[in-house]
């Protein structure tokens, strides 16, 4: 996996390829303004993710963003903040970004969202989505009204938390000692349960209802 990670804290992107780069499957480049990333996407190999600081100089508020989204044949953008309002995360889904990375995460935390996001799925810290009203459909659908709570088993709350963590089905199968099949067995189960289509979904869900 290619990350290009931009932010203009020396600091904060050293710490995150110190950790990062403990994966032997994930190699990291760095940036520190919205010119240098732009520069290394012309002249670098493609990557399966970049990392936006929403304050990093050349942002804009969000004119950066729309600028690295408009580049031809570019890659999947999460943006990554410990300031951003919801109303700002709000417009840059709309905007067509794979998710938001809040910086109080823990960098397990982080480590799960970064693999979700670059399987294709797109991801939100579940503890900021739940801070004041209840927040519109971020994601893709809408949250269907469960008449009553569901009756989730043991397992299927742990899988269930496991998402809201942002894991894999491989991370989650490791962590439960079961096999990744019996896992996708699980996330349909539990997708059927919460009258959902698909994981992220269910990770909406479990945030509008109190689950898991």
């Amino acid at each position: 996996m290619r990350l290009l990670i931009a932010d203009d804290h020396q600091l904060l992107r050293d710490t995150l390829c110190t950790f990062l780069e403990r994966e032997k499957d994930i190699e990291i480049v760095t940036a520190g303004d919205i010119c240098e990333v732009s520069q290394i996407m012309e002249s670098s190999a493609p990557f399966d993710l970049i990392l936006l600081d929403y304050s990093m100089p050349g942002m804009c508020a969000l004119g950066g963003l729309k600028l690295i989204l408009e580049t031809p044949d570019a890659p999947p953008v999460a943006l990554i903040s410990g300031v951003a309002s919801r109303a700002m995360v709000e417009r840059a889904f709309t905007m067509g970004v794979r998710g938001f990375l809040h910086k109080s995460m823990t960098a397990a935390s982080l480590l799960n969202a970064i693999r979700f996001m670059a399987l294709g799925e797109r991801f939100i810290p579940v503890d900021f989505l739940t801070e004041g009203d209840p927040a519109p459909d971020l994601i893709s659908g809408s949250i269907p009204h469960l008449s009553e709570r569901p009756q989730l088993t043991s397992r299927e709350s742990e899988v269930l938390q496991a998402l809201c963590d942002g894991k894999t089905n491989k991370e989650i199968g490791r962590d439960l000692g079961l096999s990744e099949p019996t896992i996708k067995l699980h996330v349909k189960t539990l997708c059927r349960r919460l009258g959902v289509n698909n994981r992220t979904q269910a990770v909406m869900a479990a945030m509008a209802h109190g689950l898991p």
